[in-house]
């Protein structure tokens, strides 16, 4: 073998040419074989070496140095690169496929990814996107064989433990950031524990409905629950407003009452004061006392009671007083009176009329 080797190069070589030519020949050539282990990395990608097919080392971006092959040889996966896995849904890529920046444009639903069961046995629709990039090259090749297929049964796997443990109501409203954090850090820990170079970045929840079938209805309990919590809210409101304001009418009622038995308990001390003050006095001089009370009080009735003034010098007058109302009957008296006097003639002798309450005397009370 080695000789039909030799005679095929010598078949190619031109003719003279000696041992001297076939070594720098082959020099040449070794010097080839060498220059090919020259590789360089990407900014994005992480250098693998491989050495007859085993792991040997990592490389850093930029140019690198391998044994060639068939001895060694390089694998540059793109490890900044973020893909994505759709789950519950496939569609068309409207940009750079796999990636952010990607947007589905169309899709469909993939019912037997999608459909879910709920904390409360309920069944939701839910489409998820997974983004994630290979945090370590070497685990990343050598530990996973479908690595997108392992990140996609895990996220599901994740998704539907914690849909399980969460009831419909929550899943469709205010839980949706809680869900994907729970089930980023499963997936990751799922992902950790196969060594599989994985890091998940992020879960994103694209839908989360309630069946086709049945979304009219439960779009009704939705407005019903929204109409039912905007009353709560204006009740809240209305008994935030009129309990400060019945608990200050309240205190002011009290306040006043407090001021009003003040205002009593000083008055009766003021009046009792007095009744003292004027039985002293009484001790000291009976007849001034009894004189000075009987001028204050009838002061007091004069004052409260009509009062009709009438010539002393008129006959036949019959004085009228209406027992319902003095006031009315002082007033349609008068006039009858000044006529009665005009008719007489003279110059009038006016004296007061004593009030009824004058006309009796009492004991031990001077006129």
């Amino acid at each position: 073998m080695i000789r039909q080797a030799q005679d095929a190069v010598r078949r190619w070589l031109p003719r003279g040419t000696g041992g001297k030519g076939i070594a720098l020949i082959g020099l040449v050539l070794v010097a080839l074989w060498a220059a090919s282990g020259f590789y360089r990395v990407d900014p994005d990608e992480q250098g693998v070496v491989l050495r007859f097919g085993a792991f040997e080392r990592t490389a850093p971006p930029g140019l690198n140095y391998h044994i060639p092959w068939p001895i060694e040889s390089v694998t540059t996966p793109r490890v900044t690169r973020i893909n994505r896995v759709d789950i519950g849904f496939r569609g068309s890529v409207e940009g750079t496929t796999g990636t952010v920046s990607g947007r589905p444009v169309s899709s469909r639903d993939v019912l037997e990814e999608s459909m879910m069961l709920t904390g409360d046995e309920n069944i939701i629709d839910i489409d998820f996107a997974v983004f994630w990039r290979i945090r370590d090259a070497a685990e990343f090749l050598f530990n996973t064989r479908n690595p997108e297929a392992t990140v996609k049964s895990a996220a599901e796997s994740v998704m539907r433990e914690v849909i399980g443990r969460t009831p419909i109501q929550p899943a469709l409203t205010e839980a949706r950031a809680q869900i994907e954090q729970e089930v980023r850090r499963g997936t990751q820990a799922i992902m950790d524990q196969y060594g599989a170079g994985i890091e998940i970045a992020q879960v994103q929840l694209q839908k989360v409905d309630p069946p086709a079938q049945v979304v009219d209805a439960f779009r009704d309990v939705q407005r019903a629950n929204a109409d039912r919590e905007r009353l709560r809210n204006e009740a809240e409101s209305y008994r935030n407003d009129i309990i400060p304001r019945a608990r200050g009418e309240a205190e002011r009622l009290v306040q006043e009452a407090e001021g009003v038995r003040e205002s009593q308990i000083a008055r009766a001390r003021g009046e009792a004061q007095r009744f003292v003050s004027v039985l002293t006095a009484y001790q000291a001089a009976q007849d001034v006392t009894l004189r000075r009370m009987y001028i204050e009080t009838m002061e007091e009735i004069l004052r409260r009671n009509p009062t009709v003034v009438v010539d002393t010098g008129l006959q036949g007058v019959v004085p009228f007083l209406n027992l319902n109302d003095p006031a009315r009957g002082a007033a349609a008296a008068a006039p009858q009176i000044l006529r009665q006097q005009q008719q007489g003639g003279g110059v009038p002798a006016f004296q007061q009329q004593p009030s009824p309450a004058m006309s009796s005397r009492q004991p031990g009370v001077p006129r």
